[in-house]
């Protein structure tokens, strides 16, 4: 369409507009010229392209004058420029374009499909694929391309899967006043997870005008919930929990100004320690001297599951061996329990499986006083074992 056409259109249309047409018909001729405005659009640019008319203007490249010019973004100017090339070869294509018939989200689809898809397939499926631009949204479009292109050449959708995993990660990080999740899951896991949220953050009933966000997330914390309920083998029967330090004569003293140091986050406010402490199970954990229910002497010889956790608290869940960062797996007696030890919480140190097979082979000894750990030489390990094999 050259612009005297477009410029006839755009009276045709005015005059239609005011004859007063319904809102329907009137909606559908402003779409149908707005497409055909942005084809005209494209023309242009490509001539602009052609001709290096932009360098006349001081600009160095076409983009750059469209973002200065026509105040378009990156993603606008790149449409018009991609979009020129795919008309020039898809001359079916541009004739719906001109009349308006397809907008230029239409028109990327095709640009996908002549990037992604031998030519030849492409030319196969066009008219199918026409038919389709012309009576579905762009979305609807880019989909079939996608499934063609997945017909046409399958063995790219396994490199796709080979090349993603070098990209798989999840992190789960404190920023500011929250927690940031980041990362890229493989297609199962991906579709698993949205799969589960999905489902869980339906609207419970009519009267749920809840966000999608705030469903989304509280649907999250009622799966992490479901799998912490469960418990998890490495935590010996003793369900996985978040500890949570809290003043208790403060709490009880004031409770609207009480705060509390959650682990892995850092200081919360009274009113979420409220929250927190309305759905909780509390465990006192004593944080000095003694207390009878952390101190089982010789009645019991493994760590009671209130001692585990006062053990997991003191070391913030961490492996108490040398330079060790692993997970608190199992709780071990300074003083052997064969040797007369007492199961007693000053008697007891939290270790990953690694670290308590050290200690036991004696790669390391633990100070009975003090907990810390001290690495020990190859000889000394010698006689330790002759010592205890005696």
């Amino acid at each position: 369409m050259s612009s005297t056409q477009l410029a006839d259109r755009l009276e045709a249309v005015a005059a239609e507009l005011r004859a007063y047409p319904t809102p329907t018909d009137a909606l559908r001729l402003l779409q149908g010229l707005s497409n055909a405005i942005d084809a005209e659009k494209v023309v242009l640019v490509a001539e602009v392209d052609e001709h290096r008319d932009f360098e006349a203007e001081g600009c160095s490249s076409l983009k750059n004058w469209l973002r200065d010019q026509l105040h378009l973004d990156g993603r606008q100017a790149g449409q018009l420029v991609r979009s020129g090339r795919t008309l020039r070869d898809m001359p079916d294509l541009e004739s719906l374009a001109v009349e308006g018939a397809v907008s230029l989200d239409h028109v990327d689809a095709f640009t996908y499909a002549a990037k992604h898809i031998d030519p030849m397939v492409v030319e196969q499926c066009m008219n199918p694929l026409l038919d389709l631009a012309t009576h579905a949204a762009p979305t609807t479009v880019r989909q079939a391309v996608k499934k063609l292109r997945a017909t046409a050449h399958p063995d790219e959708l396994d490199e796709a899967w080979i090349k993603g995993m070098d990209r798989h990660d999840l992190k789960v990080s404190v920023v500011g006043d929250g927690v940031a999740v980041t990362g890229f899951l493989p297609f199962d896991t991906g579709t698993k997870l949205k799969t589960v949220l999905q489902s869980l953050s339906a609207p419970t009933c009519a009267e749920d005008d809840r966000p999608v966000s705030i469903r989304r997330v509280t649907a999250l914390d009622a799966l992490l919930s479901s799998v912490l309920d469960s418990g998890l083998p490495q935590d010996k029967g003793v369900r996985p929990h978040v500890d949570l330090t809290v003043d208790l004569s403060r709490l009880a003293h004031n409770p609207e100004t009480a705060t509390a140091e959650l682990a892995g986050f850092g200081t919360i406010g009274p009113t979420q320690l409220q929250q927190m402490l309305c759905d909780a199970d509390l465990t006192p954990i004593l944080t000095a001297g003694r207390h009878a229910v952390l101190d089982v002497g010789r009645t019991h010889r493994l760590a009671t599951p209130h001692q585990r956790k006062a053990v997991v608290n003191r070391q913030g869940g961490t492996c108490a061996g040398p330079g060790c960062h692993g997970p608190v797996v199992h709780v071990h007696h300074v003083e052997y329990w064969s040797d007369g030890g007492p199961t007693d919480l000053a008697n007891l140190i939290g270790l990953c499986p690694r670290c308590h097979s050290a200690v036991h082979q004696g790669f390391f000894t633990i100070d009975p006083d003090t907990h810390q750990t001290h690495r020990t030489l190859r000889t000394q390990r010698t006689s330790t074992r002759r010592a205890r094999a005696g």
